[in-house]
């Protein structure tokens, strides 16, 4: 018979020592503690997307020039 996933990981957890346990409370937290994507990051992101926009127009403004020649 298939176990429900919160009874798998129950009886999961049951099986682990002390030590286990905390690495694994440990890991959880640390998932749930990630802090948002900092303005640095978002500017910095925005500026490359920027970048890449620019030089997409730029290459197909080259290739109508070279089309047209």
């Amino acid at each position: 018979m298939l176990q429900s996933p919160k009874l798998a990981i129950l009886q999961s957890l049951d099986a682990m020592d002390k030590v286990q346990m905390e690495e694994v409370l440990n890991y959880i937290k640390g998932i749930l503690n990630q802090p948002e994507k900092t303005t640095d990051y978002q500017t910095f992101r925005k500026e490359a997307m920027k970048e890449i926009r620019q030089a997409l127009r730029q290459e197909k403004g080259r290739k109508k020039l070279r089309l047209a020649v």
